[in-house]
Formats: structure tokens, sequence, C-alpha cells
């Protein structure tokens, strides 16, 4: 008992002080103003123009969000050229129209192209080849794109998101920068599991690494992806990834550690300040779905890292409440590892406008993510891997 409440206390020191910070919570801090300005001058001057910019947005059966997704891309009050591209996946629920009465109800059609993506060929994850359609879309369309911004069907960009991306990104001379947008956290399950999502994430990428040039670490937030273009094809295009479920990260992975250059390139991933997901979790199905689509994946298929994950799962998050209530004062490192958990998880509620006191709970709903991953991994040995709006995506045997 005491070995294992002393385990699991050092590893939440750890965590705390040897982790980047992941559990900072720290929105990306606007450019004010006059740094946008600057920065536009600057580029002006030498260019004779702020950088085009051509958002590419997949969707399949999204009719309930997209139009207010495109319609915040729309209204974008970015100075240089700018276009969406919808790329519409063979959706059933009229996706395509609602978007272009989006565009319509602004007066703004010429700044949005709908495209009906191609048959899914074998190799290929669907989200990835609906943009790889609308990137390809681009030269023919007759469009300028030195940026790209890859994002979802179910996030609603403030005015200046562009502005603010494009800027950030040649000021720091970033290759990607990307946001991880502030989730829905409205109904129940929302506001009792979501904010668990974005700490998990941050403890596997932590923002300071990803956006530290020297260390390793990748990692990107797939609602909102500003890449430049020419660096997207230095890594192999799109398409370099067109196998992945988990795109975001491992497109990162490709521009930050691109083949053929020593050095890493910087890339950017942060708290999101005011982009949002407009996409609802009204019941726990609905994120446990969202977290088995992937969990397996991102143990590469691997048993024992499933075992592996399981067991730390246990010991980090499950072993200091269950050893503190049973034991109490006998197993105080267990009781001080529950108490750095709560003080690890307060900011990430915080940024969610949740009360503290929901820090305690943060095993309980550990357990469900570990039983998530559980069920991910059933569903890809059962040939189910990877299932999301009704389409298979994950390959069934190990390599195919």
């Amino acid at each position: 008992m005491l070995l294992i409440a002393w385990l699991s206390f050092l590893i939440w020191i750890v965590l705390l002080f040897a982790r980047g910070g992941f559990w900072r919570a720290e929105p990306a801090p606007a450019l004010s103003d006059t740094t946008v300005h600057a920065v536009g001058n600057a580029e002006i001057a030498r260019r004779g123009a702020w950088p085009a910019l051509v958002a590419v947005v997949p969707a399949r059966n999204e009719a309930d969000v997209i139009g207010r997704a495109v319609g915040s891309l729309l209204k974008q009050d970015y100075a240089g050229a700018f276009h969406v591209i919808v790329v519409d996946d063979h959706s059933t629920d009229g996706t395509a129209s609602v978007a272009l009465a989006a565009a319509r109800d602004l007066g703004l059609e010429d700044r949005l192209t709908v495209l009906t993506a191609q048959p899914l060929p074998p190799g290929w994850s669907g989200k990835v080849w609906a943009q790889s359609q609308g990137i390809g879309a681009i030269d023919s369309l007759g469009l300028p794109a030195e940026f790209l911004l890859l994002t979802d069907a179910d996030i609603h960009h403030p005015a200046d998101a562009a502005t603010q991306l494009v800027a950030r990104t040649i000021l720091e001379d970033r290759d990607l920068v990307s946001l991880m947008v502030r989730l829905r956290c409205d109904s129940l399950w929302e506001k009792v599991l979501i904010p668990a999502f974005v700490f998990f994430f941050a403890k596997l990428y932590p923002f300071a690494w990803v956006n530290d040039v020297k260390k390793p670490t990748s990692g990107a937030a797939g609602g909102c992806m500003l890449v430049r273009r020419s660096a997207l094809v230095e890594a192999g295009g799109i398409e370099s990834i067109r196998q992945e479920l988990i795109d975001d990260c491992s497109l990162a992975a490709r521009i930050k550690h691109r083949a053929g250059r020593n050095d890493a390139r910087p890339i950017r991933l942060d708290l999101a300040a005011r982009s949002e997901s407009l996409r609802p979790y009204e019941s726990w199905r609905d994120i446990w779905n969202m977290i088995a689509r992937t969990a397996f994946t991102q143990l590469r298929y691997s048993p024992l890292l499933l075992a592996g994950t399981v067991l730390g799962m246990a010991l980090i998050y499950l072993a200091p409440p269950v050893l503190a209530l049973v034991y109490g004062a006998r197993a105080w490192p267990a009781c001080a590892a529950w108490a750095i958990m709560c003080i690890a998880y307060g900011p990430m509620l915080r940024y969610y406008g949740r009360s503290l006191l929901w820090a305690p709970l943060l095993p309980l709903v550990a357990l469900f993510y570990v039983s998530a991953t559980i069920g991910s991994a059933v569903r890809y040995w059962s040939g189910k891997g990877g299932q999301w709006k009704a389409r298979v995506q994950a390959p069934t045997q190990e390599g195919s």
C-alpha cells in the first residue's frame, strides 16, 4: 500500500514540475493591434499585400452546424485574398446546401466554393481525403494561397482569427500554428467529461514542448491549423498522412521533423481564447465514441501499450483516492497525490468555467476514459476501428 502510494505521489511530482507545465491551461495571448499592423505593413512593403489564404473545410453530415461555421469564416476581416472551400464528403443531410445558403444570406457567395468529394479510395481516411480534394482544387480554381487554414465544419471563428493566425505565423516564423478550440461544455456530460479530454491531450502533447523547436514533441488540433503551403509540400503533401486517423498530430510531426532536414522547424499549439466548437455532446455515449475512435490508434494497436496504459492510469488516477479513502492518514502520500491531481486539474476547469469542486472527481472521469480506450481496442479487434459518421476507417489488420 505504501509503495503504491509513494509511487503515485512521485509520479504526480514529476507531472507537475517536469512535464512542460501541461496543466497551466493558458490560452494563446492575442497579438495587439499595433503588432498586427506592423506585421501587415511589413508584408505590404515586401509583397504589396497580406499573403493569400484559403480555408479548406471537410464536411460529412454537418448540416446542423456548418452554416454557423462557414458564416464565421466568410465574415473574417482578413486584409489579404481569402477564400473558403467546403468539401462535401457524401453527406446525406443537405450539408452542401446549408453551406451555400449561409454564403447567400451574407451576400458572400464569391468567397465560397463547395465541392463534392470523389469516392473514398483504399488507403485513405475520410477526412484527409476530403482535405486533399480541397487543396488539390486551389490551383484549378485559380486561387492564390500561401497559407492554408485547415479547419472543421463545426468550428466558429472570431472575425479576427485569420489575421491573428497569419500574423503570429509570420512574426514567429512558424510553419504551422494550431489552436485547440474551446469545446462545447453545456450539457451535464460535457461539463463532467470535456475538460478532462483537453487535460489528457495536453499531458500527452505538452504545448510548451510542441512550441519548442529543441523538443521532439509535435502535436496539433485538427479543428484549427494554419500551415504554410510550401511547408506542407516540402513535408510530402497532405497525401503523406492519407492513412492517419490522428491526422492533426501526424501532420504536425511531418512538418516539424520533415525528411531531408537536420533541423526541426518551428510549429505552435495553443489553447484558443475565443474559437469554439459548435458540436454538441449531449450524452456520455457521444463522448465515448469520440475517444474510442482513435484511442487504440494512439497506442499503435499494441496490446502491450494498452495494458501499460490501463496500469498507468490506474496508478496515477485511481490509486490515490482509493488508498486515501481506505487508509486515511496512514497513506498520506496518496492523499498528497490526490491533492496535487486536483491542483493540476484546476486551471483546465477554470478555462471551461467549471467550479474547482469538480477536481476531486477526476479519478472517476479517468476511469471513463480508460473504459473508452479499452472499448477502442475491442472495436479494432472486431473490425470496427475508427468508426465515425457511419464509416469504418481503421485498418482491420496491422500494417494493412
